[in-house]
């Protein structure tokens, strides 16, 4: 039987944001997306109120707000070795929820011309529109080149990806931090990525803490580089990124919450009290994500 592929069902107009930072972190035969141990010391930092609710728990959520959410999981086998819950479930389940939700496929690089492959498989078979990654969750450091036929083969099916950047929930608080190295979260890694392949929409998820002028001047460098305002409240984002984003990044900053790390409600709460124009807020929370994912335009 031929899977559920995902085609946009998205009315833009009625749309008050779209959040490009959502998390679907069990899929419908239960499975979590991270070894227990992260997925407590995850829901620590972050105080969630709910960790695990489902994707059609989440598209209600979003549905009520009159927002988009953008979806995805992380597939890290090779480095948790433990399984990513169903890609393939969250795609499915976008395409069921397709008014309010967009489905990011996840492959894991360490897996080699097999995250090719399957890259291409959850575009062409399941329709998803992007890619997360997590470089230290994954256990890669993005600029290696032993990874760039990866970064080919997205920057070739017109797709943007996600990449996490500065400090690590995951793990935080416990012994090495798990193991997790926030060194290959940090942004300079991917302006090399953003050099070589310039027609490769990168996201830089995240305040890049401790590293935000890095993330500030690539983002203002690269025309092809993204900056999601995932992962913080708010009230805590560094001064540096508030200030630019009110000028030169007003056109390449998104918004995004972490879902159900942090709520949509809480996030807005905060970002009310933020000194930004009203021209500048309506394009983060909306407008730039839908000149990056190309809903504005002719659909895929």
């Amino acid at each position: 039987m031929a899977p559920t592929r995902y085609e946009l069902g998205l009315d833009v107009a009625s749309l008050t944001a779209i959040d490009m930072h959502v998390h679907i972190e069990i899929d419908g035969h239960g499975h979590v997306s991270l070894p227990q141990e992260l997925m407590d010391a995850s829901s620590k930092y972050f105080k969630a109120e709910e960790r695990t609710p489902s994707l059609d728990a989440i598209a209600a959520t979003y549905r009520e707000l009159k927002m988009a959410a953008v979806v995805f999981t992380v597939d890290a086998r090779t480095r948790l070795k433990h399984e990513p819950n169903s890609i393939e479930d969250i795609a499915e389940g976008a395409a069921r929820n397709n008014d309010v939700l967009i489905p990011f496929g996840s492959v894991d690089p360490l897996t080699g011309a097999e995250a090719i492959d399957r890259a291409k498989q959850l575009v062409e078979d399941y329709g998803v529109r992007g890619f997360k990654f997590h470089p230290s969750l994954q256990g890669f450091n993005p600029s290696d080149e032993r990874y760039y036929p990866l970064w080919e083969a997205l920057q070739s099916l017109g797709l943007p990806a996600v990449f996490h950047t500065g400090q690590n929930g995951m793990g935080a608080g416990t012994p090495g931090g798990s193991g997790i190295k926030l060194g290959y979260s940090n942004p300079l890694l991917l302006d090399e990525v953003a050099a070589d392949f310039p027609q490769f929409q990168i996201i830089m998820a995240h305040p890049s803490v401790p590293w935000q002028d890095e993330a500030n001047s690539i983002a203002t460098h690269k025309s092809n580089v993204f900056i999601d305002l995932s992962g913080w409240s708010p009230k805590y984002f560094p001064e540096s990124l508030v200030k630019l984003s009110n000028s030169v990044l007003q056109d390449k900053v998104l918004f995004g919450t972490d879902y159900p790390l942090i709520t949509p409600q809480k996030w807005l709460g905060a970002f009310a009290d933020l000194p930004l124009k009203d021209e500048v807020r309506r394009k983060i929370l909306k407008d730039n994500a839908v000149r990056l994912l190309g809903l504005d335009g002719p659909l895929r």
